[in-house]
């Protein structure tokens, strides 16, 4: 990090909002990685340590770190944990996934509106 206290500092998620916890979580990293506060290359804590230090579940930290590794934010890297991906390498797996999106939609013969709309669709659903 950068110059700031260890993630997650003094930051907790909000257990009375309507937004659920992993998702909290997977939102705030995705924050701090982008304005660069968590440094490409810095490692998260492990998922039980940050379920303690959160007082939360750990399949809420698990959770928030696998949907984060899907968007390409974090790498697992086994026993070296689960670091932050570069900005480039994140947007290169999004654009990947939307190449797949893309010809799927064109192969069911989706107009680019109607593709459009289902992924607005997907991205607003919980």
């Amino acid at each position: 990090m950068s110059g700031g206290p260890e993630f997650p500092g003094i930051w907790r998620p909000n257990a009375n909002s309507g937004v659920a916890l992993f998702e909290q979580l997977r939102l705030r990293i995705i924050e701090l990685a982008d304005s660069g506060d968590l440094a490409v290359g810095a490692k998260l804590p492990p998922v039980r340590n940050l379920a303690g230090v959160l007082d939360v579940a750990p399949h809420t930290v698990a959770r928030a770190y696998k949907e984060l590794e899907a968007a390409g934010v974090v790498a697992t890297r086994g026993r070296n944990g689960t670091v932050v991906c570069a900005r480039d390498d994140r947007w290169g797996a999004l654009a990947a996934v939307a190449a797949q999106y893309s010809a799927a939609a064109k192969a069911q013969g989706a107009s680019f509106a109607e593709a459009v709309q289902l992924l607005a669709a997907a991205y607003d659903a919980d």
